[in-house]
This record gives structure tokens, sequence and C-alpha cells, in this order.
């Protein structure tokens, strides 16, 4: 249509990031397309192009919207339900109601600073002790998520109800850490014992065409996850010779 203004996105991340699979499940549920830049080695080449547009922390994700950049997954996500409303780009991600949207966001804070917090606690543990008890407090993490999704839920399949929304992207960019974790830590944190409806919470997400088309094959994260391990290794033993 003449006029229409064009929208130029572009996302800077890595592929395995679970907080840029955010980014991508959300533009992907809003029918938006973008630009995909992979940065190869976000530990000692970052390109100009992330150092001039993440200045602060120089990290992944960073959203360019028509030249201005947006960093911070859980900012990201909430930008682009803003700026791509509902009435052309499918349903908001955040509820209407300004009580559950406050919610949702204090429980998105919640699952970065104390689930996933923990969890990578625990797989960084030096000692059984310290890994103890960082799974002590993932394990209180994800019951209290498990209280959490029956207030947002109300009794329907997703954290925002009859459709995804803005917790359940949130949490989904942990499902591929959730088979790291447990291949190579032993650590899993949903499972029907502790946490049935966020169990099947994360089988009912998995099947969605978005996540099949966002999320990340598991035996790939893997052996990403085994490539870095061996080099970390690598680069401590030279170290220390």
């Amino acid at each position: 249509m003449a006029g229409e203004r064009v929208e130029e996105l572009k996302l800077l991340g890595t592929w395995s990031s679970p907080f840029v699979i955010r980014v991508k499940l959300a533009l992907r549920l809003k029918g938006l397309s973008y630009e995909n830049i992979e940065e190869e080695d976000l530990y000692h080449n970052k390109s100009e192009l992330l150092l001039k547009s993440n200045p602060v922390h120089k990290q992944v994700p960073v959203l360019i919207h028509n030249g201005k950049s947006v960093c911070e997954s859980q900012l990201i996500v909430q930008y682009i339900d803003e700026a791509f409303s509902a009435d052309h780009h499918g349903p908001s991600f955040l509820p209407a109601d300004p009580y559950d949207r406050a919610m949702a966001r204090f429980w998105a804070a919640y699952i970065d600073d104390k689930l996933l917090a923990s969890a990578c606690q625990a797989g960084r543990a030096t000692t059984e002790q310290e890994k103890a008890e960082a799974l002590k407090q993932t394990s209180a993490a994800v019951e209290t998520l498990e209280d959490a999704f029956k207030q947002c839920s109300k009794g329907k399949p997703f954290f925002g109800g009859d459709s995804v929304g803005y917790l359940d992207i949130v949490l989904a960019g942990l499902i591929p850490l959730d088979y790291i974790g447990e291949a190579f830590y032993g650590i899993k944190l949903f499972y029907h014992t502790r946490s049935p409806l966020l169990e099947a919470w994360m089988q009912r997400f998995q099947v969605l065409d978005a996540a099949k088309d966002i999320l990340p094959d598991v035996d790939k994260m893997v052996a990403e996850h085994n490539k870095r391990k061996q080099a970390r290794a690598a680069a401590a033993k030279a170290t220390s010779n």
C-alpha cells in the first residue's frame, strides 16, 4: 500500500542462547520478518555492530528496529508486543488488565532472578555441597513457579490462558536448558512428581508451530555445550601450566 511504513528489523544473537530464543519466539508469534545476524564469537571477537548497538552490556540479544536498538530479552519481548499491536500482528503477549500485566512482569523477573540463576549456579558448582544448596534453591523456585502457573493460567493451557502469553515466551527460552542440565549435570527443571503442571505445559509448548520453528535441536545443543565445556577445560589447563 502506498505510504505504508516499511519496518526494518535486525536481531543480533546466537542460536543457542535462551535469551535470543525468547526474542525469536516473540517475532515468530507476531509473524514478523527480520534479518538474523549471528554473533560467531561472543567471548573473543564481538562484532562492531554489537558493540555499537549495546555499548553498556555488550551482550545479545539486541533488536534493531528502524535503526534503534533495544536490549535485554524481557524488554525486547515487551517492546515487540507494544510496537506491533494486536490489531495487525496477532494477539498481545501481555494481559490487558493492569494487575495481571504487573504479575506477568513480576513472575518473568522471578524466572531469571531465581529459577535460572539457581540452576546455573548448580551447573557451575565445584563441590557437592554447593551443588546441593543450589539444587535446593532451584527446586523451591520451580515449586513456586508451579503455583504461579495455577494463578496466571486460571486452569487454561498456558500462562497467557488459551494462547501463548508473555510468561510462556520468557519460560520457553529455558526449555533447551532443561535438556542440557539433565544431560550434563543431572539437573531437570520440570518433572511430574514436583511440577506436573509445568511439565505438561512444556510438552504442550514444544508441539506449537512457533516452537518447532524456533527451539533448537536438542542434540545440536548438547554437542555445542560439550564443545564449549571442553574448550573451557583446555583453556583452564593451559593457564595452570
